[in-house]
């Protein structure tokens, strides 16, 4: 009488990997760490960005700079304006200019909402980041910031040490 020898099933033994892309944070594409240092942060909103097909494949390469943008109500709709997307490497003639104004994407509840806010005096709609929502269009963090002091800007600094102090210690 012949033995059967039977191979185990691929993928035995090896634990299932879990396909739930909910659990991964969505793809950051630029992240704006100044305006965290610079602004009190007092309300964030989530919203849109319309870009040209050669800005979209710009920013899957991760080439984008938040630094010194800022948004704006113009006509009861939001653009962000002063951010920098690289030129796409291989555009033709239909390239897109690096630092034009881009329009946002909300709701017209959330715009009226911003404005109420916005009108009050010294505070502005800063982007703290670019990224991919789960359907694959690019997003914006807008956030209602107040300018901080520099004793404000000193104070998160000394808070700052502290937590590195007492994570090394």
């Amino acid at each position: 009488m012949a033995k059967s020898t039977s191979k185990p099933a691929a993928g035995a033994g090896k634990k299932p990997q879990s396909s739930n892309k909910k659990d991964a944070p969505p793809p950051l594409v630029c992240d704006n760490k100044k305006a965290r240092f610079q602004y009190e942060i007092l309300d964030t909103f989530e919203c849109g960005l319309v870009l040209r097909g050669t800005e979209v494949k710009v920013l899957r390469q991760g080439r984008m700079s938040l630094d010194e943008s800022y948004a704006r109500l113009q006509d009861g709709e939001v653009f962000l304006i002063g951010s920098h997307i690289d030129e796409y490497s291989h555009g033709n003639q239909q390239n897109h200019e690096p630092k034009r104004k881009r329009k946002c994407l909300l709701h017209r509840r959330e715009i009226v909402k911003l404005k109420q806010k916005v009108d009050v005096k010294g505070l502005t709609l800063v982007p703290l980041r670019v990224y991919f929502g789960e359907r694959g269009y690019a997003k914006v963090t807008l956030a209602i910031c107040k300018g901080k002091n520099t004793h404000d800007k000193r104070a998160t600094l000394k808070e700052r040490e502290a937590k590195k102090e007492l994570r090394n210690a």
